[in-house]
């Protein structure tokens, strides 16, 4: 029941009260019941069934019926309130009917202005659909316009700059015409002309007709600017042949106006041609006179004592000192070791020598100077040097060639001259035997490559190659000349036998010194094979030298000094772990350990002897075998004692008189006396033995410490 109130009073809020205001507005149409039409088909008790159990649910509900309230009584009660509600609802709408009525009018009317309204915007719409298509076809016209200007001012630019290269200015016929070249004036109309022949040649491939206009004016031009420019030219370069002059400012000068021939190659082709080849022409003859006349003169300021084939580290110097040689041949040198000797002219090959000032023959000739071979060398390279590295410099700018091209144009110019100067060499080099100049030559050309190849300048490297290769073999055919007249060299044809150093042996190691210390910077190991053939010669030769001698000690001492002398001189001009310093060094030590027991044999042979057999028996237990040799035993010990002193004193002596050098022969001393000190303390150690304690000499031994303590007292001041 309390559901049917609750839709009961529902459907009065949703059906009737609208119903109600359509009866008040004269539209009495059939109220429509909804829910409460118990008669329709749509209401189903099974939903009924569903809202009352769902409203049983309810709080109210269950309140109510917790109370036990009847529900009939209040159902009523409600429907009168309703009842009542209705009522006074429906007067009040009635009291409102008038407002209601005018507010339908009200609403009326706004319909209408509405609708009025509605066809203004219609209208609106149209118009504006119509202003949008004009907008749009504004848009396409302007967007058309927008293009055709551009194209128009793309066609005006390049008519505008069709015209202006049409056009020859009246400044440009004047200046290159009346103007001369070295004005600044000629050479920007010289561009621009250039800049105008250029273009007519693109008119005249397109078929232009209007370049016709111009054509015959810009060739004439054309011939004027070729034709001043070929007579400068060719000034400039007959102006290289005058006597006295320095080339070098006139060609700075072209340099300036480089595009004189960047103009004439474009255009006239023959002319450029015509100046390339008298340049070729002049530079060629300019440079061979030069070049001839500087190699005669720096001949004349050369040593006149020069090497010749007797000049070998094998000729004894006995072979020229025949009174008939001394007239009837020419003079020898002053001292052949020269040759084999470095000294000062090693200098040559530092940088501030090498890249010096070329030397001046007639100002040498004035002051009688004279030069070394490598120093005219030198000064004769560095100065083909400088020239063709500027040259190359020149012919590269102002020519406009590179690679290939620019070698075979700088050939042309200074072939002839390269030509003459390797021949001269090559007649010189066939009859030179100095080897330390052909060394010190071939090191200065390394040197020079190098400067070259530093600087990119890639002209000279084949002249470069074509001497070395003149250079390598003759330096290698003179050393094979020195080793085979060591390898052939007799001692007993050398004169008479000295301990001393051989000259032989000292002219080999300042050689090898020489040539070692050259050969640091650019290492050959050619050079390196035959430096050791060589070495291996010199040490056949002492050896051979040695056996000469009749004793052994005389042997010895001839080895120990020509091994001290070639150490002394390696190691003062070479490095110190060269294969040459290494092997004297061993060979050295290896004799004068020998030397050292050749010397200490004679005054202490016998205790020596004893030492090394009693040593031998100690280490086999076989100690007492030496017991039956007390006779021996105390012989040695009064003979040590009483005769020590006085031999060293002879020792000293003998080696003072046989070493020539001091430092050696204080080297040899010492250890003299210091395996003297081992050998007398081993044979002091062999008494202390028990097999021994009760030998009567043992009292006279000398006390090791103070016999140490007396041969320091007893070393010769050197």
């Amino acid at each position: 029941q309390a559901t049917t109130i609750r839709s009961g009073q529902r459907l009065i809020d949703r059906v009737v009260i609208p119903d109600l205001f359509q009866c008040l507005d004269g539209d009495m149409a059939p109220l429509q019941l909804g829910e409460l039409d118990l008669t329709t088909d749509e209401f189903i008790l099974d939903e009924v069934d569903i809202h009352i159990q769902a409203n049983l649910e309810d709080d109210l509900v269950k309140e109510a019926l917790r109370t036990g309230v009847d529900l009939r009584h209040y159902s009523k009660q409600v429907e009168t309130e309703l009842q009542r509600i209705e009522q006074a609802s429906i007067k009040d709408y009635i009291k409102e009917s008038q407002n209601i009525a005018l507010l339908h009018n009200q609403i009326t009317a706004c319909d209408s202005i509405l609708e009025r309204m509605e066809g203004m915007l219609s209208g609106f719409q149209s118009d504006l659909s119509s202003i949008s298509s004009e907008i749009q076809t504004l848009q396409q016209q302007s967007v058309s316009m927008n293009v055709r200007l551009k194209n128009r001012q793309a066609v005006r630019s390049h008519l505008s700059q069709l015209v202006d290269e049409l056009v020859v200015p009246a400044a440009m016929i004047s200046t290159v015409l009346d103007s001369p070249v070295t004005d600044q004036e000629f050479l920007e109309q010289l561009h621009e002309l250039n800049n105008k022949i250029n273009f007519t040649k693109e008119l005249s491939f397109r078929e232009t007709l209007a370049c016709n206009d111009i054509q015959d004016i810009v060739d004439r031009l054309k011939i004027k600017a070729v034709s001043k420019i070929r007579e400068f030219i060719l000034q400039k370069i007959y102006s290289f042949r005058k006597p006295m002059t320095n080339y070098q400012i006139p060609q700075n000068t072209l340099l300036k106006y480089r595009f004189f021939y960047q103009f004439l190659l474009a255009n006239e082709r023959t002319v450029a041609k015509e100046i390339r080849d008298e340049y070729v022409d002049t530079m060629s003859k300019i440079y061979y006179s030069y070049f001839k006349s500087y190699s005669g003169r720096l001949l004349k300021v050369q040593y006149e004592e020069v090497a010749d084939k007797d000049d070998l580290m094998g000729v004894e110097d006995t072979a020229k000192k025949d009174i008939l040689n001394y007239f009837f041949s020419k003079p020898s040198l002053k001292s052949r070791n020269t040759i084999f000797t470095l000294g000062q002219r090693g200098a040559l090959l530092s940088p501030a020598e090498l890249e010096g000032p070329i030397l001046i023959p007639h100002t040498a000739q004035r002051g009688d100077s004279r030069y070394p071979y490598e120093s005219l060398f030198r000064s004769q390279h560095y100065a083909l040097l400088d020239n063709g590295c500027r040259e190359f410099l020149f012919i590269s700018d102002f020519f406009m060639v590179t690679g290939n091209s620019g070698l075979d144009l700088f050939n042309s110019i200074m072939g002839k001259t390269l030509s003459m100067l390797l021949k001269s060499m090559s007649s010189y080099v066939a009859d030179c035997f100095d080897s330390i100049a052909v060394f010190l030559c071939i090191h200065i050309l390394l040197r020079y490559r190098a400067i070259t190849t530093k600087r990119g300048l890639p002209a000279l490297d084949r002249y470069w190659e074509a001497v070395l290769e003149l250079l390598w073999p003759r330096f290698e055919l003179i050393l094979e000349m020195n080793i085979h007249s060591i390898r052939n060299t007799d001692p007993q044809k050398l004169g008479l036998l000295d301990t001393r150093p051989h000259y032989i042996t000292r002219r080999y190691a300042e050689f090898s010194s020489a040539i070692v210390s050259i050969n640091q910077t650019f290492p050959n190991e050619r050079t390196h094979t035959l430096l050791a053939q060589l070495q291996v010669e010199v040490e056949n030769f002492v050896l051979k030298m040695a056996a000469e001698f009749p004793s052994r000690r005389d042997q010895l001492i001839f080895l120990i000094n020509n091994y001290d002398m070639m150490l002394s001189v390696l190691m003062e001009r070479a490095a110190d772990d060269s294969k040459e310093v290494e092997g004297f060094q061993q060979l050295l030590l290896a004799r004068t350990q020998e030397f050292i027991e050749e010397l200490l044999s004679p005054p202490f042979g016998g205790m020596i002897s004893f030492v090394k057999e009693a040593e031998v028996l100690m280490e086999r237990g076989q100690l007492e075998r030496l017991k039956n040799d007390e006779a021996r035993i105390n012989q040695l010990v009064r003979g040590f004692s009483s005769s020590w002193k006085h031999s060293v004193e002879a020792m000293s002596q003998e080696v003072m008189r046989s070493f020539t050098n001091f430092k050696n022969g204080t080297s040899i001393i010492q250890g003299a006396l210091t395996q003297l000190i081992q050998y007398y303390h081993g044979f002091h150690k062999v008494l202390n033995q028990p097999a021994f304690r009760s030998l009567g000499a043992r009292s006279e031994l000398i006390n090791l410490h103070h016999l140490m303590v007396e041969v320091k007292k007893h070393k010769p001041n050197f």
